[in-house]
């Protein structure tokens, strides 16, 4: 159920919201009364809320307890924070991100969603033992102009690149997600709520990743590389630093295990090869590239046609153009790869990839 946007006070504080002890779940396996589980409810998911105005804030997650634990949290619309973690029984593992709270929660064209934050805790059996949220309006952005193959999709199966970002990253960087479904690279520069209001909101330094080719089937090389221009000449302007990422690849294989060939690799109904476009464009201009449809490609391939499938939702849905949460995260993941191979984010801010379910980027103790 979605809530009715409350009238903010002036007064409202987040600091006073988030140093709250309560005993919501202290009478529950599984759950602490550390600070700010006063402001968690429900079971399947436990929803913690903030009423929050929209802005950066800093989350940190305590999980773990006197008995063993598999715990997941996401927040807003579907966006991971925290991958199934195991911990053992008297463990405890501290997990530090930065959430962006925006309006609209998810596509920027989509349903508002809940006003504030919220964060959704689960999996098979979730620990949870302190929560705090703190405003952090001076962190460092990665901001996101692309389509439904990274945007923040509202509904399972599907998910964006994008959306699975935030798993990866440690407090200090937090992850604005303007993609949304349908856009092409004319589109999204001319609605307001996509490139106009993400340009509003850039400060210097600010990452800006440009993925826009899926929907530009029509579009004719000069207008797709004017486009684009247009974006990095008005993000530049703001001090941002623009990066072009070329398109994740259809899975649209040749008979001999290949995807050479234009559905697969966005060969346009014009006949223009819009990563290559992306590629020449970002020579011309100085601009870092992420060329996922490369490391697509070759990763799609590695595995063939029938490991392939549920990287896509060719079995859920016949759809081998959008992805699934797996093969989201994969290329979430080799975007990250490329943007800390490149110098362009700083090793302290992107984490390496779950193992046993939980990322570098968190620290263990024992529960005392």
């Amino acid at each position: 159920m979605r809530r009715a946007a409350p009238a903010l006070s002036a007064a409202l504080t987040v600091a006073a919201i988030c140093t709250v002890v309560g005993p919501a779940h202290a009478d529950r396996p599984g759950y602490g009364t550390g600070p700010g589980l006063a402001h968690c409810t429900g079971s399947s998911p436990t929803v913690c809320h903030f009423d929050v105005p929209p802005g950066t804030y800093d989350v940190s997650l305590t999980i773990g307890g006197p008995t063993a634990g598999r715990t997941r949290v996401t927040a807003e619309t579907r966006r991971p924070l925290l991958a199934e973690t195991v911990t053992d029984a008297g463990e405890r593992v501290r997990r530090d991100v930065t959430v962006d709270v925006r309006a609209p929660e998810g596509e920027p064209t989509g349903p508002a969603g809940s006003p504030g934050l919220d964060l959704y805790v689960d999996g098979p059996a979730p620990r949870l033992a302190a929560l705090r949220v703190t405003p952090a309006p001076r962190t460092a952005r990665l901001f996101l102009a692309g389509d439904s193959t990274v945007c923040d999709q509202p509904g399972e199966p599907y998910s964006g690149w994008g959306q699975q970002l935030p798993q990866f990253l440690t407090r200090g960087l937090a992850v604005a997600n303007y993609a949304d479904s349908g856009e092409g690279s004319q589109s999204f520069l001319d609605t307001p709520a996509l490139f106009p209001a993400l340009e509003a909101r850039l400060a210097h330094d600010d990452l800006v990743l440009i993925q826009l080719a899926h929907n530009d089937k029509q579009t004719p090389a000069d207008v797709y590389r004017a486009n684009l221009t247009a974006m990095i000449e008005r993000a530049r302007e703001r001090g941002a630093r623009p990066v072009l990422v070329t398109p994740v690849v259809r899975r649209w294989f040749n008979g001999d295990g290949t995807l050479d060939n234009a559905p697969a690799l966005h060969v346009n109904g014009l006949g223009v090869d819009l990563p290559a476009q992306m590629r020449s464009l970002a020579a011309e201009q100085h601009v870092p590239l992420v060329d996922l449809t490369a490391l697509s490609k070759r990763r799609v391939e590695e595995l063939g046609p029938e490991n392939s499938k549920p990287l896509f939702l060719t079995a859920e849905k016949r759809d081998n153009t959008h992805t699934s949460a797996r093969g989201a995260t994969e290329f979430a993941s080799l975007v990250l790869g490329e943007l800390r191979a490149q110098g362009l984010l700083p090793a302290d801010q992107a984490v390496a990839a779950p193992s046993r379910g939980l990322d570098s980027g968190a620290t263990r103790e024992a529960v005392t």
